[in-house]
């Protein structure tokens, strides 16, 4: 499975969104303050379980705002990271 598609997949499960697919989260839409209107909290958790399945450390601070602005750019800053395997 594509790497966008795992994580779509992912935001619906962990944060249970009720009355979404992973079909309708759009990939290089604003995932906070946007149609999920995801927050802070949402982005911990998100972060602990991707930080497990994926093996890249997501970013706090500085460079988090980029790295979680959307489903594209979170799997661009873990396509980058991801230890070759």
């Amino acid at each position: 499975m594509e790497l966008r598609e795992q994580l779509k997949g992912l935001i619906v499960e962990v944060l249970k969104l009720e009355g979404v697919t992973p079909e309708e989260i759009v990939t290089d839409a604003p995932l906070f303050g946007g149609a999920l209107g995801l927050d802070s909290v949402d982005a911990l958790e998100l972060a602990i379980h991707i930080e497990e399945r994926f093996g890249v450390k997501m970013p706090d601070g500085e460079g988090a705002k980029e790295a979680w602005r959307s489903v594209e750019s979170i799997a661009s800053f873990i396509e980058a990271r991801r230890p070759a395997g």
